[in-house]
């Protein structure tokens, strides 16, 4: 994990690899933006003639590398674009400086060192930083160990690029407490998106629910989380068909993870549910070809919510959180379930399955039952669920359905403040006729024309009656298979952590009712 410091240094007497300087778009050109007086300074003044001489616009996300003069103590100035300078009396929009430091952190993949200095006029401004900062320096080598020395993403010494080693925020203040407090805080939950992304790109061969289940027993009780993993044989004792009925077709077998972290002033309590498909071939419905390669990240919701409780107790906030990962890998075999079997839920609902691709809505049916019955202030599960909702919302966004209009505008809100793009979307009444069944009490498949609307609707059946509950469809955003940007890498984005860790910090201060 890249380190964080901030430093006392100043920019003129900083010693590292680069520095990190914004640059934004003005009326006549580039204009350095406040953090880079000391960079400007030794430029004669001219940092911004010289930009502009060179091409910077100042476009968010433009990277520009200058060689540094002779009054810094770094050989490289790397100038990042902030978009349009801000109103007057204005700052710079957090996420603006999250996505321009990772951007930065992303093109010093190999660096040692670096110094930002960037615009940060308050604490909220360190932790926007701190985190695109932390977020873009992520890589994932885990299995890059073979012949190096050829491949594009190899450093001089022919082994795998690595992250930018070390981040000194320049501006920031060490002994100011919202600094400090902010810096922390960013770095944890920089480290747990990190963690989630790390499970999503890890290849399925070697994250079975077996292997994710154990990782997330390790990790949770290193820090303070209470496990229980429900094997096979107590989910087919404990009746959990749903679970059972999307596993059963695999030579690796289904888990049910639950992860409690409990705080002794706590006076509400959160229950996060992630869909864990470790991988999906869609079972005897299988996917056609060219849809099978990633698949590997249908447990982006399981990690989200293992992530996030993690988070919660790493940072001591004052709410109870419970995470449940259903996990399960859905294959096709002689042992599988088919299009046509009815499976009978931990709830006592019977399903009709009419396609096995429709698996996720099976494992979290139960997963939703089983937090149900402690009661919690309100559920919320994460779930790569429907292509659908890909159609709907694209690849960036990630859709919200609730039973209560109050926390689905709450929980949009809150995805917002911390950069994660999402909408919220309905649970028509109507739709509900459409998963209908003439055999069991439901069907796990509805009407076509919105799908994802209909997969929110099977879920909402198995929510305890009187329990707030929102659904987060994160199909999009989950893994990023095009060109990195900003603090978003290829692969696996860890989406949904950023979202449920400010829900828990927002429900331990009161501010959400």
């Amino acid at each position: 994990m890249t380190a964080l410091t901030l430093s006392t240094a100043g920019a003129a007497t900083l010693r590292a690899d680069a520095l990190v300087v914004g640059v934004a778009k003005g009326p006549k050109g580039p204009v350095v933006a406040a953090g880079a007086e000391a960079v400007d300074k030794a430029y004669d003044g001219k940092l911004a003639t010289v930009l502009d001489a060179v091409g910077a616009a100042g476009a968010e996300g433009e990277i520009t590398k200058l060689p540094a003069p002779a009054g810094l103590k770094v050989p490289v100035v790397l100038a990042v674009g902030l978009g349009s300078v801000p109103e007057k009396d204005e700052s710079f929009d957090e996420e603006v400086l999250r996505r321009a430091a990772g951007a930065a952190a992303r093109a010093l993949h190999g660096c040692k060192k670096a110094g930002f200095a960037l615009p940060l006029d308050d604490a909220s401004a360190v932790t926007a930083v701190a985190e695109g900062a932390l977020l873009g320096a992520y890589t994932f080598t885990a299995y890059q160990g073979g012949d190096t020395k050829t491949s594009k993403n190899a450093d001089k010494n022919g082994g795998p690029k690595q992250p930018l080693g070390e981040i000194a925020l320049l501006g920031a203040k060490p002994r100011d407490k919202e600094h400090k407090a902010a810096a922390e805080r960013a770095t944890v939950v920089a480290t747990e998106v990190n963690i989630a992304r790390d499970l999503v790109n890890t290849p399925p061969n070697d994250l079975t629910p077996e292997a994710f289940a154990a990782v997330a027993s390790a990790t949770a009780k290193e820090n303070g989380v209470k496990v229980q993993v429900l094997d096979e044989k107590a989910l087919v004792k404990g009746g959990y068909g749903g679970i059972m009925g999307v596993g059963k077709g695999s030579d690796n077998p289904p888990r049910l993870v639950k992860l409690s972290y409990t705080h002794p002033k706590a006076e509400k309590t959160l229950a996060f549910v992630g869909k864990g498909i470790t991988y999906d071939s869609g079972g005897i419905s299988l996917k056609p070809a060219g849809h099978n390669e990633t698949m590997k990240c249908d447990m982006a919701g399981a990690a989200a919510v293992f992530a996030s409780v993690v988070a919660a107790a790493k940072l001591g906030l004052q709410v109870n959180v419970t995470g449940w990962l259903a996990l399960a890998e859905n294959m096709p075999s002689g042992t599988a379930t088919k299009p046509g079997d009815v499976l009978r839920m931990y709830s006592g609902k019977t399903v009709e399955v009419l396609n096995t691709d429709a698996e996720g809505r099976l494992v979290l049916g139960d997963a939703l039952t089983r937090a149900s019955e402690e009661n919690p202030d309100a559920i919320v599960d994460v779930a790569t669920l429907t292509g659908a909702m890909m159609v709907a919302l694209g690849n960036r966004t990630f859709a919200i359905m609730s039973n209560d209009d109050a926390f689905r505008t709450s929980v949009h809100e809150i995805a917002e403040e911390v950069g994660e793009s999402s909408w919220p979307m309905p649970l028509p009444a109507e739709l509900r006729k459409s998963i209908d069944s003439p055999t069991a009490d439901i069907a796990n498949m509805g009407e076509r024309m919105g799908g994802g609307l209909v997969a929110g609707i099977f879920l909402k059946e198995f929510v305890g009656e009187g329990i707030t509950w929102a659904h987060l469809d994160i199909a999009g955003p989950a893994f990023h298979e095009g060109a990195p940007f900003g603090y978003t890498p290829k692969g696996g984005t860890g989406s949904a952590v950023r979202t449920l860790v400010r829900l828990a910090e927002r429900t331990a201060t009161g501010d959400l009712g």
